[in-house]
């Protein structure tokens, strides 16, 4: 799980919810009407944007901000240099009965062991990294629609209670329930969009970016391993994706 999305989320709106209760009366900021504009209006907006399946599977990848974690490059590295030993040692049939963590890496492995060639087995590992690259920018895209869609939609429900407050001028009684309406559907679109929306695409794209950066680490590590490269020379090829302070010292030095 990504403590820093759940810590964020559930922070930002501790302390939204701590102001509304030391303010005064929490039911003040509960509106039905400006609920439905704002929720309601911005699905369905949103959902006008993309299909029906690609809508609805936003928020399995919505909780790929949440709960899925790559694993860590040095991780990757340190995997793909001992595979690397066993086939200089056995060959790639030595690997067969290896136990992968990453799927990716498993699914590339089990085509080297197949004895496909190395620029099959590239085009393949490309073109799955190509579609989860896709998948996670369709997920972005959504998020970043809501993101945009939300306010307008507050915006929206604003006009309509000044609507209702101007031609209800004469009943004061009118005027505070309107005044409501119009005020609260800009907060509810504002929180929708920069405490849940923008934050998860953002997320998203970090995840995107990382899940991209060991995806591509795993087939230059398969293709090596598959052209019989020495095991070092492998790790010190690998640790390019590593950030310098990460680096081993002797690789930074060279």
């Amino acid at each position: 799980m990504d403590l820093a999305t759940l810590i964020g989320l559930i922070g930002a709106f501790g302390i939204v919810l701590a102001s509304i209760f030391l303010g005064g009366s929490a039911g003040t900021f509960v509106n039905t009407p400006s609920l439905l504009v704002v929720l309601g209006g911005t699905v369905l907006v949103t959902m006008m944007k993309f299909s029906l399946g690609k809508f609805l599977g936003a928020a399995s990848i919505a909780v790929k901000a949440f709960l899925h974690r790559p694993m860590n490059p040095e991780e990757l590295i340190e995997e793909a240099v001992d595979l690397a030993k066993t086939a200089r040692q056995g060959g790639l049939l030595a690997l067969e009965d290896r136990e992968i963590k990453d799927d990716f890496m498993k699914s590339g492995l089990g085509l080297l062991i197949d004895g496909h060639p190395a620029d099959t087995v590239k085009l393949m590992l490309q073109k799955d990294l190509a579609q989860t690259v896709k998948r996670h920018s369709d997920g972005q895209d959504i998020f970043k629609a809501i993101g945009d869609v939300g306010p307008a939609m507050g915006m929206i429900g604003t006009l309509i209670g000044l609507v209702q407050m101007l031609s209800n001028m004469d009943d004061p009684k009118q005027i505070g329930p309107a005044m409501a309406v119009a005020l609260l559907t800009t907060l509810y679109g504002a929180i929708l969009a920069n405490m849940f929306a923008l934050p998860i695409a953002d997320k998203l794209a970090v995840r995107s970016g990382e899940e991209s950066n060991n995806k591509t680490l795993i087939i230059d590590a398969l293709l090596a391993i598959q052209g019989g490269q020495n095991p070092r020379v492998i790790e010190s090829m690998l640790e390019a994706y590593l950030p310098p302070s990460k680096r081993k010292e002797d690789d930074i030095e060279a």
